[in-house]
């Protein structure tokens, strides 16, 4: 058996340290690569983020659209992405964001959650805002495998305030999906496998993150201008639990596999000096 989520996580971070590198094949980034824009350079470019990461990083994030938008050949170079990464003894979080109800959703769970499937991850990245219940089948097959699954809850993006931070009942939308999450995660040691996304550059914290007891993913973190002193102001005491996450910040310093681990381990380093957090 697999151990849970909240536990895997924490062993890594406490050997690697504290950082998520996302891996964000666009094609003005394969270009920068001097890659072409197809399943072959798709491939390069995810190999040489394997053999950068793997082995140092604790968390690798590949966004799964960037991998979608080449075909079956493109899912099947994620699919050798997820599994090269587990090999080189990194976590991998697959940035899908998915969220729908019923059967579908269940589907869903077996193509990323559950044992045998190509696609699983250690963890995925899901919507909650068709109901944070209708997320049920995600949760329980994450539980049943040791896997995590991590609940948008404030995002950075211009149109998310007018559904995460509107009130309903006295607390915004997005505390009511922390406290969802909180209330799954209860009792759970050393933390819970349901995390939360939130994003750097939010600005300030319309939530209350001190029952959550799991983990928070907050990408934007360097190149989208997120700093450690943002995050040191935004999350306080929670801090201990937040996996920042750098996709750009560190990308940008590819196709040199030597320059990509540099970065890596120098956006990490500068991470856990400064906020006393391994």
């Amino acid at each position: 058996m697999r151990a849970p989520f909240g536990a895997r996580l924490t062993e890594v971070v406490g050997r690697r340290g504290r950082l998520c590198v996302g891996i964000d094949p666009h094609p003005g980034l394969l270009a920068a690569w001097g890659l072409p824009d197809d399943p072959g350079g798709l491939e390069r470019f995810a190999m040489t983020c394997v053999e950068a990461f793997g082995g140092e990083i604790a968390v690798i994030k590949p966004q799964s659209a960037f991998f979608e938008r080449h075909g079956s050949k493109g899912v099947a170079v994620l699919e050798r992405l997820i599994e090269a990464t587990r090999q080189a003894g990194a976590l991998v979080l697959l940035d899908i964001k998915r969220g729908d109800i019923g059967s579908t959703m269940t589907a869903y769970a077996d193509a990323y959650l559950t044992d045998g499937s190509p696609l699983a991850a250690d963890a995925v990245t899901v919507s909650p805002y068709l109901g944070f219940g209708s997320l049920e089948p995600a949760f329980d097959a994450a539980e049943k495998s040791g896997r995590g699954v991590f609940v948008l809850a404030l995002t950075s993006n211009p149109e998310a305030p007018a559904v995460q931070r509107a009130v309903n009942g006295g607390r915004t939308i997005a505390q009511t999906v922390v406290d969802a999450a909180s209330e799954r995660n209860d009792g759970v040691r050393p933390i819970g496998g349901i995390g939360l996304v939130v994003g750097a550059t939010v600005g300030d914290l319309p939530v209350d993150l001190d029952r959550l007891n799991g983990p928070v993913l907050a990408p934007g973190f360097g190149a989208q201008g997120g700093t450690v002193s943002d995050m040191r102001t935004l999350f306080g005491n929670s801090l201990r639990n937040v996996l920042p996450s750098s996709s750009r910040g560190v990308l940008q310093a590819g196709p040199d596999v030597f320059a990509l681990r540099s970065e890596a381990l120098r956006t990490r380093d500068a991470i856990v000096s400064a906020t006393g957090h391994h």
